[in-house]
């Protein structure tokens, strides 16, 4: 659990540099995956110092995944938002309420319940079909992203939010299923495939605004659907007796980091030509 709490911290870090770099970027297309957009968020310092946090993060997500549930490791993830708001409050003078103080402090008590029940990690391989499905999903979330392009704000943000977590939700899944690097295993394809999709979709939904509809949509994606592969095909448990508080610390711990979804991405002052030269 440790290494799930690790990751989050380092995922709400990156989020903050992420959002700022994405928004100060020339707007791209419109499309919902603009290749475009992301390489000139990548050329600004405050995307590098993100990546460079994300990497870390992901280092720690894959130990954690191969140790924890998914729906414990899915939860921890979304916890991420409780981190991100909290420095939001510290280096953005970004102002939160008791209601979002309170969502912090229940993000906190989900994952202690979880801590409490979360039983082994399972050691099933699933159905034999299970890689070549997660490829399939990471293909439709490219088509997804394709197809929200023309969307209007609101609906697109949701889309693209949701099509990112289940970007991410691909990669979870892959990593239990990877035994070693095999280019022939359809699952390394998927974690690649679908984690950069849930990038492009991700920096998309930065970039045009309506955060708080993008990132509960992504925190959806990136939680149910692995908790229900764990659970389902792949032998994940809780402690004998104390399901119904794991469900009650996932609950919880989800559904408070949704009541902070609009800190996945911090307002920040949208700079100048001149700015945009000095920081880019």
């Amino acid at each position: 659990m440790v290494c799930a709490l690790g990751s989050a911290l380092c995922f709400g870090a990156a989020t903050v540099f992420q959002a700022a770099a994405a928004r100060a970027a020339a707007p791209g297309t419109g499309s919902g995956v603009d290749v475009g957009l992301l390489w000139r968020a990548v050329r600004q310092w405050r995307y590098a110092v993100g990546l460079a946090l994300d990497g870390l993060g992901f280092a720690l997500e894959v130990v954690a995944l191969r140790t924890l549930p998914l729906y414990a490791v899915g939860a921890a993830l979304a916890a991420s938002l409780a981190v991100t708001a909290a420095l939001a409050s510290r280096l953005l003078a970004v102002r939160l309420g008791r209601t979002e103080w309170a969502a912090v402090a229940a993000v906190c008590a989900g994952l202690a319940l979880l801590a409490l029940a979360a039983g082994r990690e399972g050691h099933r391989e699933g159905p034999g079909t299970l890689p070549w499905a997660l490829l399939g999903v990471a293909v439709g979330v490219l088509l997804l992203g394709a197809a929200a392009g023309h969307l209007p704000d609101r609906p697109r943000a949701l889309v693209l939010g949701l099509g990112a977590g289940l970007g991410f939700g691909v990669v979870e899944v892959a990593v239990r299923l990877l035994d070693g690097v095999d280019p022939a295993d359809p699952a390394l394809w998927a974690l690649l495939l679908g984690g950069g999709a849930a990038f492009l979709l991700l920096t998309s939904a930065f970039q045009r605004g309506a955060v708080t509809t993008a990132t509960a949509g992504m925190v959806l994606g990136e939680t149910l659907g692995p908790a229900a592969a764990g659970l389902l095909w792949l032998g994940d448990e809780t402690r004998e007796g104390l399901g119904g508080l794991a469900l009650a610390g996932f609950a919880t711990a989800v559904a408070a980091s949704l009541a902070l979804a609009r800190f996945g991405e911090p307002q920040v002052p949208a700079p100048g030509p001149a700015r945009e030269r000095a920081t880019g």
